[in-house]
C-alpha cells in the first residue's frame, strides 16, 4: 500500500532523520510518565541501551498473562515494547513489530539475536515488518491470528484511524485484546491544528476526540472499552501551548476485547466473578480497568460485559464466573463508578 497522504512521508522523515533519540522531541507528549511495573523494569534492564534511547511512548501498554501468546505491536519503532513483550510471552510465544520507518526498524532488527541470547531463548521469537498499520493484510497478518495487539502513542499519527482499528479487529482472534496507550483530546481539533506539522509529529495534531473514538469502536462491533489510566498532558513548549489554547489533552491507556456478546450498556444478569489469584505478578488482585479491581478469592457481582471480558478471553482460566445471560435483571448499577471513568459511561 502506498503512503496514505503526504503527512505519512513527513512523519517518516521526522522520526527517521530529525528525531534521533527521545530527548530530541520538542514536547513531553511522547515521553512515558506512567509508572512501569517492577517486573517490567527488570526486563528493561536487560534490553540494549540503543533500543531504549530511541523509545517514544506515552504509556506502558503491556497487559498481563501473555505467556505463549501471539502479540502484534503497531508502530514498534526501535523495538523496546517488542523486546519487553517477547520476554513476557516466552519462547513459546511470538511478537510481530510493525513500523513504517526504515531507520527505526534497522535498530530493532540489529538486536534480534543478541536479545534472544540475553533472555535465554534458543532462537529469536520476534519478527519486524516494514509497512503501514492501516494495511496489515499487506504484511501477511491473517484474520483471527493475533491474541493481543499493543501500541504506544502511534495510532494518533495515522490519517486513517478507522482503517487502523478495522484492521486491529480483523486480525484479533475471538476473545483477543487490544491494549494501547495514546493521546486523546477534549474536542475535535480544527484543521489548522490537525495539519500543523510539529503538532502532528509530536502526537498532538492527530489526537482523537474521546467521543469520536467511542463511536468508532462501536461501529466496529466493540460497544464497550475500558480505561486503564488517564492523565492530563502538560505541554512544556510555550509555542505549542499557545497554539492549542484551551484544548485539553490526555494520555490514556485503554483495553478493548473482540467479543461478539458485548452490549452498549452494562446489563445485570446476576453473574459473579471470583479471581483465582493465578495471573503472574498479580497474586492478590487484578485490575480489569480503572474502577474494577478484583480481589483474589472474593466473589464480585459483575455486569454481563465484565463477565465476558473475564470469562471469554485468555483470562478465563484465572477466574471462576458463575451464572450466564439467561435471566435479565435490568441495567447494572454503575452508581459507584463515575461515567467519565469508563469507556461507555457504564460499569
Amino acid at each position: 500500500m502506498p503512503p496514505l497522504d503526504d503527512s505519512i512521508t513527513k512523519i517518516q522523515e521526522y522520526y527517521g532523520n530529525i528525531i534521533l533519540k527521545s530527548k530530541d522531541l520538542q514536547t513531553n507528549t511522547c515521553c512515558c510518565s506512567e509508572s512501569i511495573p517492577p517486573h517490567h523494569l527488570s526486563i528493561l534492564d536487560n534490553i540494549d541501551n540503543e533500543i531504549l534511547g530511541k523509545f517514544y511512548g506515552c504509556g506502558s501498554p503491556i497487559p498481563p498473562a501473555l505467556d505463549g501468546c501471539s502479540v502484534l505491536d503497531l508502530g514498534c519503532g526501535s523495538g523496546r515494547d517488542v523486546y519487553l513483550t517477547s520476554c513476557l510471552v516466552g519462547p513459546k510465544g511470538f511478537v510481530i513489530g510493525v513500523d513504517m520507518t526504515d531507520e527505526q526498524l534497522a535498530v530493532a532488527k540489529s538486536h534480534q539475536q543478541s536479545q534472544a541470547r540475553r533472555f535465554g531463548f534458543p532462537k529469536s521469537n520476534v519478527d519486524f515488518r516494514q509497512g503501514y498499520i492501516e494495511d496489515l493484510a499487506a504484511l501477511d497478518i491473517a484474520d483471527d491470528a493475533i491474541d493481543v495487539v499493543i501500541s504506544n502513542c502511534v495510532i494518533n499519527l495515522s490519517p486513517a484511524k478507522g482503517r487502523v482499528f478495522s484492521e486491529i479487529f480483523r486480525v484479533l482472534k475471538p476473545g483477543g485484546e487490544l491494549f494501547f496507550s495514546d493521546v486523546f483530546a477534549s474536542r475535535r481539533l480544527p484543521p489548522a491544528l490537525r495539519e500543523d506539522r510539529l503538532l502532528v509529529a509530536e502526537c498532538l495534531g492527530g489526537a482523537m476526540y474521546v467521543e469520536d473514538f467511542r463511536r468508532m469502536l462501536r461501529g466496529l462491533g466493540c460497544p464497550d472499552y475500558r480505561v486503564m489510566t488517564k492523565s492530563r498532558i502538560t505541554i512544556d513548549n510555550p509555542e505549542v501551548e499557545a497554539k492549542v489554547g484551551a484544548i485539553t489533552f490526555w494520555s490514556m491507556t485503554i483495553r478493548a476485547f473482540k467479543i461478539a456478546s458485548l452490549e452498549d450498556l452494562c446489563e445485570d444478569y446476576g453473574q459473579v466473578a471470583t479471581y483465582l489469584g493465578t495471573i503472574p505478578d498479580h497474586p492478590h488482585q487484578f485490575p480489569l480497568d480503572d474502577h474494577h479491581t478484583l480481589i483474589s478469592g472474593k466473589p464480585m457481582l459483575v455486569c454481563g460485559n465484565t463477565a465476558a471480558m473475564l470469562g471469554e478471553t485468555r483470562f478465563g482460566r484465572h477466574f471462576k464466573v458463575d451464572g450466564d445471560c439467561s435471566i435479565h435483571f435490568g441495567a447494572f448499577d454503575c452508581s459507584s463508578a463515575p461515567a467519565s471513568q469508563s469507556g461507555t459511561g457504564c460499569c
